[in-house]
């Protein structure tokens, strides 16, 4: 596969970029600041420069010939709430455009848990789920292939292989490297085209967890 991540230099990103690689696949990574492409390359992904926030055509030709594209974008904890429209939304949307004027139909988002239903959040996670459930929205309605990931809490302990996967999921942590194996698996599954879920750290073979997706209980 050719994959072109937006986000390349986030550490989800770069935890994909390394499995990609380890996998035999070629990795794009969708950078603004030149200074991370030795990151990148070190991951075994090729970098490419392109600001999401003011992409241009630059974006099209990033993604073109891609497989599929992935977004793990964000304007991290300490951005405000324009940022977090212009980058978790705006770029989202970005890349939806980019995705089908280059022709490239599968998109894979990384969402946030509670981004399904964002009214009850308070301080400063309201603007961030508000314009993650946008971003999704725009995703399911863009006629693309897509795939919703919602991770928990993120946390550096290392990946299991195992992960709980559901629609919707009580708040929990799960590792950065489980949620790029979950990617990795949505990007290898077709059969996680159009689902929209919630993952956190479990006891289920990722593979395992994808597989049951759209499943009726106890099948």
């Amino acid at each position: 596969m050719d994959i072109a991540i937006a986000g390349g230099h986030g550490q989800v990103a770069l935890h994909l970029e390394r499995q990609l690689a380890r996998a035999g696949h070629r990795a794009r990574g969708i950078i603004r600041n030149p200074a991370h492409a030795a990151d990148l390359e070190a991951a075994g992904a090729e970098p490419v420069v392109c600001d999401l926030e003011a992409p241009g055509d630059a974006l099209i030709e990033a993604v073109a010939g891609a497989d599929a594209v992935v977004f793990a974008a964000g304007a991290g904890p300490g951005s405000g709430p324009e940022r977090k429209r212009t980058v978790d939304l705006g770029g989202a949307l970005a890349l939806i455009h980019a995705a089908g004027r280059a022709g490239v139909s599968r998109y894979v988002m990384v969402s946030s848990i509670g981004a399904e239903d964002p009214g009850p959040a308070a301080g400063a996670m309201g603007p961030y789920l508000q314009a993650k459930h946008e971003a999704d929205e725009a995703l399911m309605a863009s006629g693309l292939a897509w795939t919703i990931v919602r991770p928990g809490r993120l946390v550096d302990d290392p990946g299991t292989g195992r992960v709980l996967i559901a629609e919707r999921l009580p708040h929990g942590d799960v590792p950065r490297e489980d949620v790029a194996a979950v990617l990795l698996g949505c990007l290898e599954q077709l059969g996680t085209v159009g689902e929209a879920f919630t993952v956190l750290a479990g006891d289920v073979p990722v593979a395992e967890a994808l597989a049951a997706l759209g499943s009726p209980p106890g099948a």
